[in-house]
């Protein structure tokens, strides 16, 4: 069975930056797979932000452009999500998966930027 563990999450001021981890056991073919980062604020619909190819082309959401950073260790089955001035606005909770998505979600880690 698959599984995504999401992790890095927590409280950061506006201007700050954290990098997300999403670990996958059980997914053999991990490296075979585009793999994006997700995001759900309350109130809202769960939205693709970022998402690397399996040749390692990257693609981001115009509201993350030039601030976010995806990329993929394929020998470890894990994607990450380098966030930098980091905004109110991108407070949620963040979920990686295949993009697009086929895999149970994960519990997500919660991202909070607030002064």
């Amino acid at each position: 069975q698959v599984q995504l563990v999401e992790s890095g999450g927590g409280l950061v001021q506006p201007g700050g930056s954290l990098r997300l981890s999403c670990a996958s056991s059980g997914f053999t073919f991990f490296r075979t797979y585009a793999m994006g980062w997700y995001r759900q604020a309350p109130g809202k619909q769960r939205e693709l932000v970022a998402a690397i190819t399996r040749g390692g082309t990257t693609n981001y959401s115009d509201s993350v452009k030039g601030r976010f950073t995806v990329s993929r260790d394929n020998a470890k089955n894990t994607v990450y999500l380098q966030m930098n001035s980091l905004k109110p606005e991108d407070t949620a909770t963040y979920y990686c998966n295949t993009d697009p998505s086929i895999i149970g979600w994960g519990q997500g880690t919660q991202v909070t930027v607030s002064s």
